[in-house]
């Protein structure tokens, strides 16, 4: 069993209209990062963590889970 986390850092970077390159910069990582990250590649360091909640100026949890995140525009989700 492997221990995924999952993320929302392409949902975030759409929103706001971010490319990989532009957080990566911010971040102090290679672009190629984020992209592992973002398909679950690759699973942050908890200081790498919280730098993107950071970024993105939401909790961590907004980011990433345990759990896959319920999919946009579920009845569950509450607006």
């Amino acid at each position: 069993m492997t221990e995924t986390i999952h993320n929302r850092i392409a949902m975030l970077r759409a929103e706001r209209n971010i490319s990989r390159r532009q957080l990566a910069d911010a971040l102090g990582v290679h672009y190629q990062t984020v992209g592992y990250l973002e398909r679950g590649e690759y699973s942050p360091s908890l200081h790498l963590a919280l730098r993107i909640a950071e970024y993105f100026e939401v909790p961590v949890e907004v980011v990433f889970s345990t759990k896959p995140f319920p999919r946009l525009g579920s009845s569950s989700q509450a607006g």
